[in-house]
């Protein structure tokens, strides 16, 4: 027994790293000047750490902790894609105009950041369905009070308000559904739940009940239509750094948590890549409904986003209807679609991050967030510009951009496994998308700028958060085979 846990704390080194990132972000708080920029990088410090330390968990696939947590390349891969958002945003948070209106709270700010990503650490790699629901808990509320950070702002307050009661609905729904499914099964953990189905259960209509439930659960955290509701309000009234976060990193590990859900405890191993209906499936037909889930939220996303005025709600209504592209691969039942999910969100990372950047530095100057004032942008700061059409360009999904091979593995799986009309509900709501992003490209190149107007200056750190930000966004639309690579050894799970 002791011997296992000493294994298992060797494992679990990058939240170690994590825990004591934390800590030291408090303490440097206290004793170092200059706060934003010295707390910065002491947490700077310690995602590099973590990052290196997940590395060398490469190759891995063992349980940890008497079965609660998987090393596998799988959770591998998800830590990464969390650690890179951390540090680009913290990065953000530097450069960040709203933050330094309370720098005396900045501490506990990257403390909040910090504890965050240590939760979607857990939700990533979480075998245990009490861990996966605290690890969803501790991520849900560091976030509430990361959105209502600037509090002196009624507009960020109100998010955090709306954030707390909606998430306390969700929570509800998925702790009562784990519940469910727990006194059904008799078994704590998805292998135990995966062995007790295939065995067979008496309750289906329970199961059935359960099963929603905890789609309804997940769904809040991936803001998948119809649950989508919380996201623009919480992303508008949230400081920028704050929305990207809960944008880009915050689905990674909610579409993370639902893969291996879903993946091992309803698909029988080995029957993956058979597109049927056998087994559990035959009960409740959970890829159907997420298949419409997927549906609807490309759709409605995609439709209320050509009437926002505000760049933040814009970009969240856009982040919506992205779920539902991503979500498409979960529906699939094959080992394809979830690899195409990872290369998605991958490439969703850089591009949705390297947007809202060009947000954040347009807030700093202009101190708008409407779409309005990026008219005449392009005469005014021409690099900025060109950066911000390259990454709506690809999120629109368009070559030469990563955005592009996004959707030719999302669309090429949904295909192969026979969702014809999937994939033209994908395509029609590719098409909408089209107009509000052009939109913002019409406002910056083809309305001159007023007489008043000044340009908006790059500082040189800036400029390599930008270019850090582009690098990826253009090469992986060229040269993607170590991304797509990487995300096919990645699907492999412990217990597969």
């Amino acid at each position: 027994m002791a011997e296992h846990i000493i294994e298992s704390i060797f494992r679990f080194l990058p939240e170690i790293a994590l825990t004591v990132t934390l800590v030291a972000a408090v303490v440097a708080d206290l004793i170092l000047k200059e706060r934003n920029r010295n707390v910065a990088w002491v947490v700077l410090a310690g995602l590099v750490v973590t990052a290196l330390l997940v590395l060398r968990q490469a190759g891995w696939n063992e349980s940890i902790f008497s079965d609660m947590i998987a090393v596998d390349p799988f959770a591998v891969f998800f830590k990464m894609l969390l650690v890179i958002a951390g540090l680009f945003i913290v990065l953000f948070s530097v450069k960040s105009r709203e933050l330094e209106q309370n720098i005396t709270r900045i501490g506990e700010y990257y403390m909040l950041i910090t504890g965050v990503i240590f939760g979607m650490f857990l939700m990533v790699g979480a075998t245990n369905l009490l861990l996966m629901y605290l690890a969803f808990e501790l991520t849900s509320i560091s976030s509430y009070v990361l959105a209502g950070f600037t509090k002196s702002l009624r507009k960020s307050a109100e998010a955090s308000m709306k954030y707390i009661i909606y998430g306390a609905v969700s929570s509800g729904f998925l702790i009562y559904g784990i519940s469910m499914l727990v006194g059904i099964t008799g078994a704590i953990d998805i292998y135990g739940v995966r062995d007790a189905l295939q065995a067979g259960v008496e309750q289906q209509s329970a199961l059935y009940v359960a099963v929603i439930m905890i789609i309804v659960g997940f769904s809040y955290k991936i803001t998948a239509v119809p649950f989508h509701f919380w996201a623009p309000d919480v992303y508008e009234g949230a400081p920028v750094t704050i929305t990207t976060f809960l944008a880009t990193a915050s689905k990674v590990a909610g579409f993370a948590m639902m893969i291996r859900f879903f993946r091992i405890s309803f698909m029988e191993s080995g029957a993956l890549s058979v597109p049927g209906l056998d087994g559990f499936i035959a009960i409740v037909p959970w890829n159907i409904i997420l298949a419409i889930f997927a549906a609807l939220t490309m759709l409605a996303a995609n439709l209320m986003a050509l009437w926002q005025e505000n760049i933040k709600r814009l970009l969240a209504y856009s982040s919506i209807a992205h779920a539902g592209f991503i979500l498409m691969g979960l529906a699939l039942l094959t080992d394809e679609g979830i690899s195409a999910m990872m290369i998605y969100l991958a490439i969703y990372l850089f591009m949705n991050m390297g947007a809202f950047f060009v947000v954040l530095l347009v807030t700093n100057k202009l101190d708008s967030e409407l779409i309005s004032a990026y008219e005449g942008l392009g005469h005014r700061s021409p690099f900025l510009s060109v950066a911000m059409t390259i990454f709506l360009v690809a999120l629109a999904g368009f070559p030469p951009t990563a955005g592009f091979i996004a959707k030719v593995y999302i669309f090429g799986a949904t295909v192969s496994a026979g969702w014809i009309w999937l994939v033209a509900v994908a395509g029609l709501a590719t098409i909408i998308s089209l107009f509000y992003y052009i939109r913002v490209v019409r406002n910056m190149f083809l309305v001159d700028p007023e007489e008043s107007s000044e340009p908006v200056i790059l500082d040189y750190g800036s400029t390599a958060i930008l270019v850090l930000l582009l690098i990826p966004v253009l090469l992986l639309g060229v040269y993607f085979t170590p991304i797509v690579t990487w995300a096919k050894d990645a699907v492999t799970m412990f217990g597969m």
